[in-house]
């Protein structure tokens, strides 16, 4: 997930379907999580990458 920010990851869990947590942990005050989708498709769809870019700036990385 380093095309939405710096020290972005991405947790995945199958169970009942595909779910994606976005997360940055790099920070010192803790843990942000940024988005969490089921995903329908193989692809990452734009609209949940650009959700997760526009809450990684309003963090101020």
């Amino acid at each position: 997930m380093s095309g939405i920010g710096t020290g972005v990851r991405e947790i995945r869990i199958r169970i009942g379907g595909a779910f994606r947590v976005i997360y940055l942990a790099s920070r010192p005050e803790g843990v942000y999580v940024l988005h969490c989708f089921q995903k329908k498709t193989q692809q990452t769809s734009q609209q949940d990458i650009e959700l997760a870019r526009q809450r990684f700036r309003q963090i101020g990385e």
